[in-house]
């Protein structure tokens, strides 16, 4: 018989995970999502609508859609063709304006017009997969979810803290390890610490507050210190 596989682990020990939080939470000790919503509706479309487009593209597209239908009643009314106005300039915009109204008119069949705080309901809308869902009940309800995008996995990856091939591995191991006095804001930070200093090209290992933690080799070094070592070596 096949040895089972075993379940992949942190790299890092308890204390180091511990800590690898404490700093996150020193340097944002306030995480919330970037996307721009005024209630649970909007922060599911926006959320829907940010995949595979960035944050601030979903932001300049639902300004003006939000502006216009800011819950699932307005949204069918003002209907796919006006929505997908709204959102040209994000990808896959056909298909999310579809998805859209789709998943507003079953709010309004099965949930009367409120977004559900049920993980299994979420995804059962059109275009919301767990990693939208879990945004949404983490925001939008306070609840202790962690969805793995890009960032998060990266992350999650180079550090060692949850070291998975694929992101329900990495979700499976974060939500085993964190510690729970950081399970609300672990989504953020790690989003955040992607996004602004664990660069996928080029990680800003010189100015991370958890490189000491990170398992990620070779550190990138400060960019000015490299000028400076090779403004000295000219002038020998």
């Amino acid at each position: 018989m096949k040895t089972p596989a075993k379940a992949p682990k942190s790299k890092l020990k308890r204390d180091a995970i511990a800590a690898l939080y404490a700093q996150l939470a020193k340097e944002r000790p306030d995480p919330k999502t970037e996307l721009h919503y005024s209630n649970p509706y909007t922060l599911l479309v926006a959320v829907a609508l940010s995949a595979q487009t960035t944050d601030i593209a979903v932001n300049k597209a639902t300004n003006g859609l939000f502006a216009a239908a800011d819950t699932p009643a307005k949204m069918v009314a003002l209907g796919e063709k006006k929505v997908a106005d709204f959102i040209k300039t994000i990808g896959l915009w056909r298909i999310k304006a579809k998805n859209v109204i789709a998943l507003s008119r079953l709010l309004l069949e099965h949930h009367g017009g409120e977004v559900p705080r049920d993980r299994d309901a979420l995804t059962a809308l059109p275009g919301v997969g767990r990693k939208t869902a879990n945004v949404v009940l983490n925001e939008a309800f306070g609840e202790p979810t962690i969805a793995v995008d890009t960032h998060i996995f990266r992350v999650s990856n180079r550090t060692g803290l949850a070291p998975g091939k694929t992101p329900d591995q990495v979700e499976a191991i974060l939500d085993r390890v964190t510690p729970s006095a950081y399970k609300q804001g672990a989504h953020h930070w790690l989003i955040l610490h992607g996004r602004y200093v664990c660069d996928a090209r080029k990680p800003a290992c010189w100015r991370c507050g958890i490189a000491n933690l990170c398992h990620y080799k070779p550190k990138t070094p400060n960019p000015a210190d490299q000028v400076k070592t090779l403004k000295h070596k000219a002038k020998l």
